[in-house]
């Protein structure tokens, strides 16, 4: 089984993406993506980007739509790797990476930095400060992140370089922007 999103903006806007249906893969709404990149519109411009847990590629490939340098993506699974690398080839990008292990073991290997982050991990396993932290190092001062979460933000014990500076939620979504300063 297959499913679909559509990108919002930019370049590619209206562009499908297909994603494999698996068990707690589920793409940023379309409401709060809009949000995010309208917070992001002057900053994608020639970002790199870093999108931790990829999943359906919604955020990345709207990064790469809006005018992202770079990205690298992870996602672990490799089904779904699958319909990100032919999404790739769709897309005919060769400003993107795809990195098919566990965010935990890519962001050990990385040694790029990165300009704007989306933290955005299946909320059942509890991801977001074992992957702030390993994270951190690679983000540069000034640089976003955009955290999703199906809690308060204030729960997830985040950096403390890490500054909140807008917040959105729709239905069971939490949705920040940080910005870390060094």
């Amino acid at each position: 089984m297959k499913n679909q999103l559509r990108i919002i903006g930019g370049e590619f806007k209206r562009r499908t993406l297909t994603f494999a249906e698996i068990d707690g893969l589920r793409p940023t709404p379309d409401r709060v993506r809009e949000t995010l990149f309208n917070w992001l519109m002057w900053d994608i411009q020639n970002a790199h980007v870093l999108d931790l847990c990829t999943g359906s590629g919604a955020l990345a490939f709207e990064a790469l739509s809006r005018g992202a340098s770079q990205v690298t993506m992870i996602e672990p699974d490799t089904t779904q790797a699958r319909f990100l690398k032919q999404n790739i080839q769709l897309f005919k990008n060769e400003n993107c990476q795809l990195i098919v292990s566990t965010a935990q073991q890519a962001l050990k290997k990385l040694s790029s930095t990165y300009d704007v982050v989306f933290l955005d991990p299946p909320y059942s396993l509890d991801l977001w400060q074992e992957l702030a932290e390993l994270a951190d190092p690679l983000i540069v001062d000034k640089a976003y992140i955009y955290v999703e979460a199906d809690r308060e933000l204030t729960l997830l014990q985040l950096p403390n370089s890490w500054k909140k500076i807008k917040e959105t939620k729709a239905g069971v979504v939490r949705a920040g922007l940080y910005q870390k300063i060094i």
